[in-house]
């Protein structure tokens, strides 16, 4: 199984073959040997899902007709007084 299927994106790795030094990816990281350096390149998603609240306020329905864009809240009678206790 390839690495390419496992993530699901091509992974770049650095040569070390002189005759394909033209082809080599710049390595990442500070270049210390902590951390980075492991010549691999991270895509990004190029249609990333929105989040549950971003996509509720995109997608809710909207008021196009006149009649419901004049439309007011309901207007409700004042509560009764609590009883004592």
């Amino acid at each position: 199984m390839s690495v390419s299927a496992i993530f699901g994106t091509g992974i770049a790795t650095v040569a070390s073959s002189p005759a394909l030094r033209q082809f080599q990816v710049p390595k990442l990281g500070n270049g210390g040997g902590v951390g980075g350096g492991m010549g691999m390149v991270i895509e990004c998603s190029s249609r990333p899902q929105k989040k549950s609240t971003a996509h509720h306020r995109k997608t809710r329905p909207k008021k196009t007709q006149p009649w419901d864009i004049k439309r007011k809240p309901t207007v409700y009678a004042p509560l009764p007084p609590l009883p004592p206790d």
